[in-house]
């Protein structure tokens, strides 16, 4: 089942986005536990920006989401302060700073808001002509109800940010959701319960094989160990490999049976291997 902080990183991944962590304080100085992200989002095609919040459950701060839109003139001043973004090519290109603000704020809260403060909220940010849209814990319920995840992504840890997180977003954007711990796991899940949740509910496991993978004996090992006992006990196909910076022998020092599974090549691209991947999970 995804989680509402998996939503968050996913609804907008098609937009370009600049962000930051916040912490909240007491009043001697120290932090209240509780990571609150705030995103800038980008939308050059619409010549458009909007913002997002993931406020987690902050005990000690009744309405942490009222105290937050005051710092939304400061994420607007990000092109300027922080990071300097353009598109397009030179010659035609669009800068950050020209984009217009829609008034859009995505407030996912994982402790629902009340309904009067809400509607206080709503009224406020009307006047500055903002427009609020909350989503908490019914909008993950209801998003899960239609989106369960169709394979679960077994990857070496050093390889998440080149590969399986690129992998994951544009599976995503193909309308294929996945269980990715970095979009699915969140302060406090159990890691060992969730994979083997997502091990044991998702049809297929896409596995990333590469040379940290094939020599990694701890999680990455016993993951692959759980997928090709489920092969066995359900008598199907589960596995679909994907193969980068390994050559067939590699592979078959590792394990004989998966040398013989027809693998989609890393370097075709990664928007070709999610196509590839999709239609396989589709058939």
């Amino acid at each position: 089942m995804a989680s509402l902080h998996e939503y968050f990183k996913k609804d907008s991944s098609s937009n370009l986005t600049v962000q930051e962590q916040w912490n909240f304080s007491n009043a001697d100085g120290t932090n209240i536990e509780g990571e609150v992200i705030a995103r800038l989002h980008y939308d050059f095609d619409a010549f458009a920006k909007y913002v997002s919040f993931f406020i987690p459950k902050i005990e000690g701060v009744e309405c942490p989401e009222a105290l937050l839109l005051n710092k939304i003139p400061e994420m607007l001043s990000w092109p300027e302060t922080k990071v300097a973004v353009s598109a397009g090519f030179q010659g035609d290109q669009t800068d950050a700073r020209d984009l217009i603000f829609t008034g859009r704020v995505y407030l996912y809260s994982e402790r629902a808001v009340r309904e009067d403060l809400k509607a206080m909220m709503m009224a406020e940010a009307k006047a500055r002509g903002h427009s609020l849209v909350f989503r908490s814990v019914d909008y993950m319920n209801m998003r899960n109800r239609w989106e369960k995840p169709r394979a679960f992504i077994s990857h070496d840890s050093r390889d998440k940010r080149e590969i399986a997180e690129p992998l994951a977003i544009q599976l995503q954007k193909f309308m294929c959701s996945v269980w990715y711990d970095d979009f699915t796991l969140k302060v406090g899940d159990s890691l060992r319960e969730s994979i083997e949740t997502g091990l044991k509910e998702c049809p297929k496991c896409i596995l990333i094989l590469t040379p940290n993978f094939l020599s990694n004996g701890g999680w990455s090992k016993r993951e692959y160990d759980s997928i090709f006992t489920r092969e066995l006990v359900e008598k199907q196909r589960v596995i679909l490999p994907v193969w980068h910076g390994v050559a067939a022998e590699d592979v078959y020092k590792y394990s004989p049976i998966l040398a013989d599974r027809f693998a989609v090549q890393w370097s075709m691209g990664v928007e070709e291997v999610a196509r590839k991947l999709t239609h396989s999970i589709d058939a």
